[in-house]
């Protein structure tokens, strides 16, 4: 009896690895072909070539193709009902929430599991991106933050150490800031981007909706706090002025030239600074904590999905699996984008830890938060918060005013996505 349930227990493995691996050409002269859409072209797409030529090099089973594809969102849905869709795509981590219910995405838990990847091996927080209802339908691809990057020259002249909280950060504006009459020639620090009000909040120990997603929660003591600061830098302070970085024509960036003394951005902007800006000396580290300590800023990045409707998910599985959860395959997609990969063995690398510019972001992506994943989350910041914040900013609203409106706004689209 016990040998009869231990065959039927051997049965039922191979079974399933068969199942894994159908469609794969293991013992075929002919590989199973693997389409990877993508929407980067030009140097994105040679990055992505690399990786697709050092995979297909690797074994003989699978060959993939690179396919860019223009408005590659509208494309894949017409090609999912029409049973066309590609074996594999790149993904921008935040529309999960507003894809994934629609079940056109391949939950990948059962691959992981099948093949011994942890979890672990990922920043958590891209993977709760890629997340919906405890499926899993990806794998970080890159992983960015925004930090505050400043001018060293700037701030040397000024005396002055690399803000760490807001009151620092307050007077290095102060200090950076130039004037010449009514004229801005140099702002200290640049308040361009209110749809940074979540890694505010953060830092002032707020949070932009309900645990469950259902509400809005940033018309708070925090959220006012946020825009009281803002409102001193530009109003009292004068660190900045509205539209300053507006109308500069292509090509044209204030940090460049000197004229902005501090921003927020990302890592992406790292080598486009070492490029164009040869009279920059530039330095980077995390954004300046709140008033009561707290660390605030916002994670983003790419992930590589399979598509519900692909035929031939295990072969493009195979193929992710090489590419994000084996560490030297990441790092090679690492140097050959200069992005900061999702894997966590990767990162460790001296290839990052010790660069002067990638070290300050990685240490931001250790509390770095994504956007609250939840379904209408994104329609109700773009649609009613930034909006809001921006007539706030251009003085037409105050800031209690300007946080309902944008709370009545923001929780009537939240309970339209709830129903």
């Amino acid at each position: 009896m016990k040998q009869a349930r231990g065959l039927a227990w051997l049965f039922l493995v191979g079974m399933l690895c068969l199942s894994v691996f159908s469609g794969l050409a293991m013992a075929s002269d002919t590989p199973v072909e693997v389409i990877f859409w993508g929407d980067w072209g030009g140097e994105g797409a040679r990055q992505f070539e690399t990786m697709v030529a050092a995979f297909n090099e690797s074994q003989d089973a699978i060959q993939v193709k690179y396919v860019l594809q223009q408005d590659m969102i509208t494309r894949f849905l017409t090609a999912s009902a029409s049973g066309t869709a590609p074996d594999m795509m790149f993904w921008d981590r935040w529309r999960t929430a507003q894809y994934a219910p629609r079940g056109v995405l391949q939950p990948i838990n059962q691959y992981m599991e099948l093949d011994g990847i942890s979890p672990d091996s990922f920043y958590s927080e891209a993977l709760r991106e890629l997340s919906w209802n405890d499926n899993l339908y990806g794998l970080p691809l890159t992983v960015d933050a925004r930090a505050l990057f400043y001018n060293k020259g700037l701030l040397a002249e000024a005396g002055l150490e690399p803000p760490s909280n807001w009151d620092e950060l307050r007077q290095a504006a102060i200090s950076l800031t130039k004037w010449d009459g009514n004229r801005l020639e140099r702002s200290g620090f640049s308040l361009n981007d209110v749809g940074l009000f979540n890694m505010w909040l953060q830092q002032a120990g707020g949070q932009m909706v309900s645990e469950d997603g259902s509400r809005t929660t940033f018309n708070s003591p925090e959220g006012i706090r946020v825009l009281e600061f803002w409102d001193t830098l530009v109003n009292k302070d004068k660190v900045y002025r509205i539209g300053f970085e507006q109308g500069l024509g292509e090509g044209q960036d204030l940090f460049v030239t000197g004229q902005v003394g501090m921003l927020y951005t990302g890592p992406w902007m790292i080598t486009t600074y070492q490029k164009y800006g040869s009279d920059l000396d530039f330095g980077i580290v995390p954004p300046p904590a709140g008033p009561d300590g707290h660390r605030g800023s916002g994670m983003g990045g790419f992930g590589l999905v399979i598509p519900s409707a692909s035929k031939k998910k295990e072969a493009a599985w195979e193929f992710m699996k090489w590419w994000l959860a084996e560490a030297d395959n990441a790092l090679l997609w690492a140097r050959t984008s200069k992005n900061v990969p999702g894997n966590l063995e990767a990162i460790r690398d001296p290839f990052f830890q010790a660069d002067p510019f990638w070290k300050p972001i990685l240490d931001t992506l250790e509390f770095a938060k994504i956007r609250p994943p939840f379904t209408g989350y994104a329609a109700m910041e773009v649609d009613a918060v930034i909006p809001t914040l921006q007539l706030f900013l251009e003085g037409k609203l105050t800031a209690e005013k300007a946080l309902k409106q944008a709370q009545e706004q923001g929780d009537a689209i939240l309970r339209r996505y709830n129903k």
